[in-house]
């Protein structure tokens, strides 16, 4: 395989910037996700090419829901899985314990078949309070392209696919010499009443 001076193959020094991020995360996630999904009872018990076998099964059918789980919440029918397999691995590598949520999350979706993200979000609360705090976490990830306090995505990140017509990501001039003085498009006014209860304001450091 051709490559160059530092020893990477095309693929990898010809991409951009958020491509070669992201496929760095994809690989630290499928890791991160066989590590902590395997046990030690679990280890102790399959022998090495039984572990190899199941762990990317059991990985992929854990990244199937929380697809399932981001496209009713996003209201989308279409969603990247290499984005989601990296938010997945940032969210639970952050929280363990949020595996089980996403798990329980799914099994309402399956069960309810809401019509709507606002409806599959109002049914989690009631079903469990703790649930919102992770239906928070996964838009963050989607829309903000941040997972574990971790940049997965910049300009894939669907805050700027829901303003693309007017508003670009900052990473480069949108226009000439003082483009940004022009009146931007006008927007229709949000209607609607929130899903989830008032959640802390909280203020990110800068």
């Amino acid at each position: 395989m051709r490559q160059d001076r530092t020893g990477r193959p095309p693929a990898e020094w010809c991409a951009t910037p958020n491509a070669m991020r992201l496929n760095r995360l994809v690989r630290m996630s499928r890791r991160d996700v066989l590590l902590g999904g395997l046990g030690l009872s679990v280890a102790g018990l399959l022998s090495p090419a039984q572990a190899d076998t199941q762990a990317p099964a059991e990985k992929d059918s854990e990244v199937g829901r929380f697809m399932a789980v981001s496209q009713r919440l996003t209201d989308r029918d279409v969603l990247d899985s290499r984005i989601g397999t990296a938010l997945y691995a940032g969210i639970v590598h952050a929280n363990p314990n949020r595996a089980a949520k996403v798990q329980a999350l799914h099994t309402l979706l399956e069960d309810s078949k809401p019509a709507t993200a606002a409806d599959f979000a109002r049914a989690a609360e009631h079903a469990d309070p703790a649930l919102k705090d992770v239906i928070h976490e996964i838009l963050t990830g989607w829309y903000r392209g941040v997972a574990d306090n971790k940049v997965v995505v910049y300009r894939s990140a669907l805050m700027f696919d829901i303003t693309k017509d007017a508003i670009y990501p900052k990473t480069y001039a949108a226009g000439g010499p003082f483009y940004w003085t022009s009146k931007p498009p006008e927007v229709d006014r949000p209607t609607g009443s929130p899903a989830l209860s008032p959640s802390p304001f909280v203020i990110e450091p800068t």
